[in-house]
């Protein structure tokens, strides 16, 4: 299930003993770019290239022209978070797949005075929704969790860019939702956008009508260079543009989504919409080689996560280990295994219940997980959730953004699958999530991610269902910003954000080498580590599987990483993945 679920990103990519050191933390300050590691010979992705560098603001997202409207913000004067919110509208338009408004996600703020913001605009089941709405008459799960109407939770985004605009914001509303309004009047269809339309999908969205204005050559996509219109959409972002949030969730917006609803058998009403809210969050925050992280707290998952696998790998010297060498590769995989145990039984919304949070991120806690470790893999049916509690798209996508002031925002939004739950609403032109499947439908049973979930994550009315999106700061020992990261991946998100993160404070890597370098996955169950198509050296797979490990090559790839480094001397370096192709753009 788990390599069938992130199979179509594979296009793409065919385009192009342990060592234990107590409290060991080195300065790599002065470590070479590449930190001296050496990528497998068969890997297509060098290290080597030259990142987009600026001084006065830096946007990496998903698509050219997403970035440039969120230059064009910051030339205008606007701040990271109002190039954020433009940025952010301009995907739902040239990423229609996975950008959104009809989605939800996670932003992560860290201004250059030393405020720290998380804002959760995560997706609400709705209020009609049962706790066996996605079981058959034998209790088995149905697939109604991931297409059609059922499966779409209460859409965040709108709300969410609103609640950000509102605090942080410099511009004008109706200004950052401008650009947008222009690309939905017509833009030019380029190479990622059409690896999304296989012909598995061009089906699926046939099955809602709406969905045809993405298949304008007589119900087949477009072709590179063709320029596709989005009128509806277009109609929908200037409703948005003159009312703010009641141009998505009251008024004809709205109306327009409830009888999408009634049409197909939905459960979003106008009282879903018009209760919607977004909540700020404390962010989770936890030391690594002596610099601060700051990530997204439940409703996502990522931040605690991490906290954890980074407490456990702390007590590790893993730049004293061969980068991607045996040794280092067996203490990902037995921290990611021991961490994402706990994840999948423990955290959920924290509206609707107490989780064991300030356990989870302890390094306490880790140093009890740490001595389970030994130099031999452990099986997941050994590891077991280790907190005593209190009575989450592969299709996803992130951006990262710094001003000039050197004000950062981290940014994952998502609509889970691609194309979400495949319904486009008519009239209003834009995609609905199938994130209901990040509930557990049947808790002890693999979503479509593998991932083996808890009943603290059930399905509940009103509730937000836990997410894999790791948006994240990084900043150094002395206070100054040092990175900003980010990707999709589904459940991979949380080792793929870990291991740039890694790559960068434990290995000496400047920004390409850290997202260029191939990546490997263990989420506890299926217990496999998963590794990119080439990214190992052989001999480095056959000591793992000496060890114990089920080794498992992917065809596909790991993650869509947008990061930006900050230089000593200020120079923003930024660097979007290649295998999917997106955009750094600085000045």
């Amino acid at each position: 299930m788990f390599a069938h679920a992130l199979s179509r990103t594979s296009r793409s990519f065919l385009l192009i003993g342990a060592l234990l050191i107590t409290g060991a933390c080195r300065d790599i300050s002065e470590v070479p770019a590449t930190g001296g590691t050496t990528f497998p010979a068969a890997w297509p992705l060098a290290h080597d290239a030259d990142p987009e560098t600026g001084r006065n603001g830096m946007v990496v997202s998903t698509d050219e022209l997403a970035s440039q409207v969120g230059i064009d913000v910051m030339k205008a004067g606007g701040n990271a978070v109002d190039a954020a919110v433009a940025v952010q509208f301009a995907l739902a338009v040239v990423n229609p797949e996975a950008g959104n408004i009809g989605g939800g996600g996670f932003m992560m703020v860290r201004l250059a005075d030393g405020t720290k913001a998380s804002l959760d605009f995560r997706e609400k089941a709705p209020l009609g929704a049962t706790h066996d709405m996605f079981l058959d008459a034998n209790g088995a799960v149905t697939d109604k969790s991931l297409v059609g109407h059922l499966a779409a939770g209460v859409p965040g985004s709108v709300m969410g860019m609103w609640a950000a605009h509102e605090r942080f914001g410099k511009l004008e509303w109706a200004d950052l939702v401008a650009p947008a309004i222009a690309l939905a009047d017509g833009f030019p269809v380029r190479e990622r956008f059409l690896n999304s339309l296989d012909a598995e999908m061009v089906r699926e969205l046939k099955a809602f009508p709406g969905s045809g204005q993405f298949l304008p050559r007589g119900g087949q996509p477009p072709e590179v260079g063709d320029t596709l219109h989005l009128p509806d959409l277009a109609a929908t972002l200037r409703r948005i543009q003159k009312n703010g949030p009641d141009g998505f969730y009251k008024g004809a917006t709205a109306d327009l989504i409830v009888a999408e609803m009634q049409r197909g058998g939905g459960l979003i009403t106008h009282r879903d919409l018009d209760e919607y809210t977004a909540v700020w969050r404390t962010p989770i925050r936890f030391s690594y080689r002596g610099n601060e992280v700051i990530s997204m707290p439940p409703s996502s998952s990522g931040g605690a996560t991490m906290a954890e696998i980074a407490n456990i790998l702390e007590g590790y010297d893993l730049g004293a280990m061969p980068w991607h060498g045996p040794e280092m590769i067996h203490l990902y995989a037995e921290a990611w295994k021991r961490a994402y145990a706990d994840r999948n039984e423990y955290l959920a919304d924290p509206d609707f219940g107490d989780i064991p949070l300030a356990r989870m991120i302890s390094m306490k806690y880790a140093d009890e997980r740490r001595r389970t470790i030994t130099d031999r893999a452990t099986p997941s049916s050994e590891i077991s959730p280790g907190l005593e509690a209190p009575a989450e798209g592969t299709h996803t996508t992130h951006y990262s953004i710094v001003d000039g002031a050197g004000n950062a925002v981290a940014v994952t939004t998502t609509l889970n699958s691609w194309f979400g739950s495949k319904v486009t609403v008519e009239g209003a032109g834009f995609v609905l999530n199938n994130e209901m499947d990040d509930f557990s439908a049947k808790p002890g049973t693999p979503n479509q991610y593998g991932l083996v979930q808890g009943e603290r994550n059930a399905v509940e009315p009103g509730k937000r269902m836990l997410s894999a999106m790791t948006p994240t700061i990084v900043v150094g020992p002395a206070g100054r910003l040092r990175m900003v990261t980010g990707t999709p991946g589904g459940s991979t998100i949380i080792t793929t954000v870990f291991q740039t993160i890694s790559n960068v404070l434990d290995y000496g890597m400047d920004v390409v080498a850290a997202v260029d370098a191939p990546r490997v996955h263990h989420q506890h169950l299926p217990d496999q580590i998963f590794y990119e198509h080439a990214g190992l050296d052989p001999a480095t797979v056959d000591a793992l599987k000496a060890m114990g490990y089920t080794m498992t090559e992917r065809s596909d790839v790991s993650g869509d990483v947008q990061a930006i480094l900050v230089a000593a001397d200020g120079t923003l370096r930024g660097w979007s993945d290649p295998r999917r192709g997106g955009k750094a753009i600085g000045y």
